[in-house]
């Protein structure tokens, strides 16, 4: 059966135009008119959404063509229209930019398209690069488009000059306050932040003087989308019941797909988070995830954890799997060297070191071909790692086969195995399933 639900995707030009801070902003706002709202990331993002849920108070899941795949996201936008009032769907880098691209998620499910422009440093150009966005593409639902970073009231009404009234959603001006603060990977985790809250209400604030943002139930329901029914997904099978999965979680391995936490449950894993940073030891476990985040910025104290390491050995030694995923395969390392060139001791569970740099190492799409299936994801790391253990397996781009030389190495020592890959365990559960049982020698 379908489902009829406001739905749209707030995309623009290029990245850094200030989509994150708009679809917060609008998500907070609605939430605190009372309304059902869910937001959903396109692409591999980690950052966006921990201010996407802290604006809506619901979680939020990534979707895309390729990495999650279009049943995937027919079946989460079907769920979602079912129980909300407002759809927002955030699109990644510029509205044509990548192979699928948030134009193609657009038209694929009919999401009328909100351009965010930063209009800073443009007058009557303005409507000429969003009738491009809209016309570029045949066919392409619209919404209508926002400037953003508006110098003043004056320099709004000049944008406003050629835009079709019905198309015209308003002028946000430049105001530091409702800025969401980035660092080397992205936006600053809200959760970080003592004042995030204050800072998407304020943005919300901001908005709502604008023609989106006085847009109430009634109005939104131009941009209404029926959602088609998914087909029914058989149940997952329970290769990990009666297995305990302990998934390190706090302000260092904090890039968690709320999907993967999801797939690890329905195929029979009880999960316990604990925290590396402020616990002595892992808690009582089958199995070990370390996802990725920031132990750059926490390698003193994780390395200070004596008990913790003590535990992390004491696991490895009876043979109790691990997967450590970027961050979490940085922290294994006997040290990270920051930018000034100083080595900071970490875990030392496998032998060398990871470097940080300036310069972005490795981005973009990635699969793991596994003897259970293909896992498909992400990479993403301004580090690289320096190490002895040979890669018993290689990543590779959509659609090509791995080669010894490119792609993401798998390193594996004992029940260890590790690497810059970021994997979307919805895309093979029975792949994601092997990284948490025992392996043969």
């Amino acid at each position: 059966m379908n489902h009829r639900c406001p739905a749209i995707l707030v995309a623009a030009p290029a990245s850094g135009q200030g989509k994150t801070t708009i679809v917060s902003a609008l998500a907070r706002l609605h939430t605190r008119q009372g309304l059902r709202v869910r937001v959903f990331k396109c692409g591999p993002d980690f950052l966006d959404p921990f201010w996407h849920q802290l604006a809506s108070g619901q979680p939020v899941y990534q979707i895309d063509l390729w990495m999650t795949g279009e049943a995937d996201v027919r079946a989460r936008l079907h769920a979602a229209a079912q129980q909300s009032d407002l759809i927002i769907v955030e699109g990644v880098m510029g509205l044509f930019d990548g192979e699928p691209s948030a134009a193609d998620l657009a038209q694929r499910f009919g999401l009328p398209v909100l351009a965010v422009i930063d209009a800073s440093s443009m007058a009557g150009t303005f409507a000429a690069l969003a009738f491009g966005l809209q016309h570029y593409r045949p066919g392409l639902p619209w919404a209508g488009a926002l400037a953003n970073r508006v110098a003043s009231e004056g320099h709004g009404r000049m944008l406003e000059q050629g835009m079709a009234p019905e198309h015209w959603m308003g002028a946000l001006l430049r105001n530091p306050a409702v800025t969401l603060p980035e660092r080397h990977l992205g936006l600053t985790v809200a959760t970080e932040l003592a004042d995030a809250m204050e800072r998407l209400d304020a943005a919300a604030d901001a908005l709502a003087s604008t023609p989106l943002g006085q847009m109430d139930e009634a109005a939104l329901q131009r941009w209404a989308v029926d959602f088609a029914a998914p087909e029914p997904m058989p149940p997952l099978p329970q290769l990990l019941a009666g297995r305990r999965v302990a998934v390190a979680r706090d302000a260092a391995f904090c890039f968690i797909y709320q999907a993967n936490l999801d797939t690890l449950r329905a195929l029979g894993a009880e999960l316990v988070c604990f925290s590396p940073l402020a616990d002595a030891a892992l808690p009582p476990c089958d199995a070990l995830w370390l996802p990725g985040g920031y132990p750059e910025l926490h390698a003193q104290r994780l390395g200070a954890n004596a008990g913790l390491i003590a535990s992390l050995r004491a696991h490895v030694a009876a043979g109790r799997p691990v997967w450590a995923e970027c961050g979490g395969m940085m922290a294994l390392f006997d040290a990270i060297v920051d930018m000034d060139g100083v080595a900071h001791p970490i875990w030392g569970l496998l032998p060398g070191s990871v470097t940080m740099q300036a310069r972005l190492a490795a981005l973009g799409p990635q699969q793991l071909e596994l003897a259970a299936g293909t896992l498909r994801g992400h990479t993403f790391h301004y580090s690289t790692a320096a190490t002895e253990v040979a890669a018993v397996a290689r990543t590779a781009r959509p659609g090509m086969a791995a080669t010894p030389d490119k792609g993401e190495a798998v390193y594996r020592q004992g029940s260890v195995r590790a690497s810059y890959f970021h994997p979307w365990f919805p895309s093979s559960p029975e792949a994601a399933a092997s990284l948490f049982l025992p392996q043969e020698a």
